[in-house]
């Protein structure tokens, strides 16, 4: 029994910490590319972003203004570029 308890507790510990690991938000730059990032970084005014919670969606009207263009990283897109910091 208690080695059932320990699996049934390391199998929760385990969900836990991966639902976790799930984006911590979206960034959308001013020309309409939107990516996830898993961390909460500081952009500059200068890079022209907007950072919304994870669970933003854009409006059904809005939908020829916003694409996803997900990248590894740290950085954010401009101009087509993905511009690393």
């Amino acid at each position: 029994m208690k080695t059932l308890t320990k699996c049934v507790l390391a199998a929760a510990s385990m969900i836990a910490v991966s639902g976790t690991a799930a984006s911590a938000a979206i960034v959308c730059n001013d020309e309409g590319d939107c990516w996830h990032v898993r961390e909460h970084h500081a952009y500059r005014p200068e890079f022209g972003v907007r950072v919304y919670p994870d669970d933003w969606r854009w409006a059904e009207g809005d939908a020829k203004k916003y694409r996803w263009r997900e990248h590894e990283g740290r950085g954010y897109w401009r101009n087509g570029l993905w511009i690393e910091f």
